[in-house]
């Protein structure tokens, strides 16, 4: 098989160039080889791997997660368990940011009641809770 570019891989895994650059100095991405110009050049392994990070980060794993996935999937003493926890984590943080996001947006509706939206904004209900004298 032929070498791919930076370009051509970065098109086939549906990313940028500068973001295979950029995995590749977090350690996501190992480094190709390079030719004797200096280009880079990588195999369809390579595309697997983005294309992994890629959906990998649609789900909400962070670049460090990510990096542990990684290491499950080349592990050949991994199990799927240890796979399995990492998403169950994940589901966990996720749960508790949709918590704290359903707090929040609470808070601003019972904010934006206090406000009828006529007036000056002097003693509006949701600035002064902003700073602190809520009443």
């Amino acid at each position: 098989m032929k070498p791919l570019t930076i370009g051509e891989v970065a098109r086939q895994a549906g990313v940028g160039v500068e973001t295979v650059r950029f995995y590749e100095r977090q350690g996501l991405l190992q480094e190709p080889d390079r030719r004797a110009s200096g280009y880079r050049q990588y195999d369809l392994e390579a595309v697997a791997v983005l294309r992994f990070i890629r959906r990998a980060k649609e789900l909400g794993f962070t670049l460090k997660e990510i990096k542990g996935l990684l290491a499950l999937r080349l592990d050949a003493s991994a199990t799927r368990a240890e796979v399995r926890q990492q998403a169950k984590t994940k589901v966990a943080d996720i749960e508790a940011r949709i918590a704290d996001l359903q707090r929040v947006r609470d808070v601003l509706l019972k904010l934006i009641k206090k406000c009828h939206g006529d007036g000056a904004a002097t003693g509006c209900p949701i600035l002064e809770a902003l700073q602190g004298r809520e009443s």
